[in-house]
């Protein structure tokens, strides 16, 4: 099965079938909807337009934003609102925290917009998010998928001493299409924020994501693998490019669930603990479920098994 390639760029691609996916209509969906709203919660899975919302709410897992919703960046790939940035809600940490509870939640991955307004890129209400949770919920484990914290001094140590279980930053792509996907940021920041988060402690767990389909070549995202091993980061995730608006950049190609296939195959031969790669492969897809096979991995390697 070969990759669909987009030979007219003006004209969208029409979505192949291993990509499409059914539209949420369950019960347990509409209760994770109503306690966002009831708590006043913002989330990744409905403000990037996340495919796999409908599964992922059936099962009680959401992505919660904090920081507000409205980003200070414009990147090309990204669903999320750019603007005039919102005013921080001094109870967001506890709202995130009591809806943890309220989910009972194993696993939760708190996220939020880029803020560069800020002082500290929102690194203090990440930190206070952890505490709240880990006050309500001792036994839940939490992922944090930050923002770069680009030219915000002290803010990955400040959110690292508050030892999340695992710390993700997404590279999102590959470093020749960052002035056109990624504009506001830069490749090597982002590859030395994972680095020091490791430095800082080798007990957390680091997680980075890349999308194909912007019209990378192989041999780019397999260097991407071994940057990201050269900052001895964990897991990595694998999806596809898909275009959330006619304004966004459009999808090159569509990568087949086999070439999906390889590409873990390549990157668990680099020798990262987990890797998820598939077409609706997302940073937070299943990441209660990863999250156990990452921490039995590591045990695996370091008992030599």
């Amino acid at each position: 099965m070969a990759n669909v390639k987009n030979l007219h760029p003006q004209v969208p691609l029409r979505k192949p079938a291993w990509i499409r996916v059914k539209a949420p209509t369950s019960q347990a969906y509409a209760n994770t909807r109503n306690l966002m709203r009831k708590l006043k919660l913002n989330t990744v899975c409905e403000e990037a337009a996340c495919p796999n919302i409908g599964e992922c709410w059936a099962q009680k897992h959401a992505t919660v934003m904090i920081l507000g919703s409205v980003c200070t960046r414009a990147c090309a790939f990204c669903n999320v609102a750019t603007g005039k940035p919102d005013l921080l809600d001094p109870h967001e940490p506890e709202n995130v925290a009591a809806a943890v509870a309220e989910l009972g939640l194993q696993h939760v991955v708190v996220t939020s917009v880029d803020r560069d307004d800020l002082a500290d890129g929102g690194a203090n209400h990440f930190v206070r998010c952890i505490e709240e949770i880990r006050r309500r919920s001792a036994e839940t484990t939490i992922e944090v998928l930050t923002p770069d914290f680009l030219r915000k001094e002290s803010a990955i140590g400040a959110v690292a001493a508050a030892r999340p279980d695992v710390f993700n930053h997404n590279l999102e792509t590959v470093p020749s299409l960052y002035t056109k996907i990624r504009p506001g940021a830069r490749y090597y920041h982002s590859l030395r924020l994972l680095d020091q988060v490791k430095r800082f402690d080798p007990s957390i767990f680091t997680k980075s994501g890349i999308m194909v389909g912007f019209g990378e070549t192989k041999g780019e995202v397999l260097q991407v693998m071994d940057d990201l091993r050269s900052a001895e980061v964990d897991f990595l995730t694998i999806g596809q490019y898909l275009q959330p608006t006619p304004r966004h950049a459009p999808v090159v190609e569509y990568i087949t669930p086999e070439a999906f296939k390889e590409y873990r195959r390549l990157a668990m031969a680099k020798g990262f603990l987990m890797v998820s790669a598939s077409p609706l492969t997302r940073s937070s897809y299943h990441a209660d479920k990863d999250f156990e096979s990452l921490r039995k991995a590591r045990e695996a390697r370091l008992s030599g098994g």
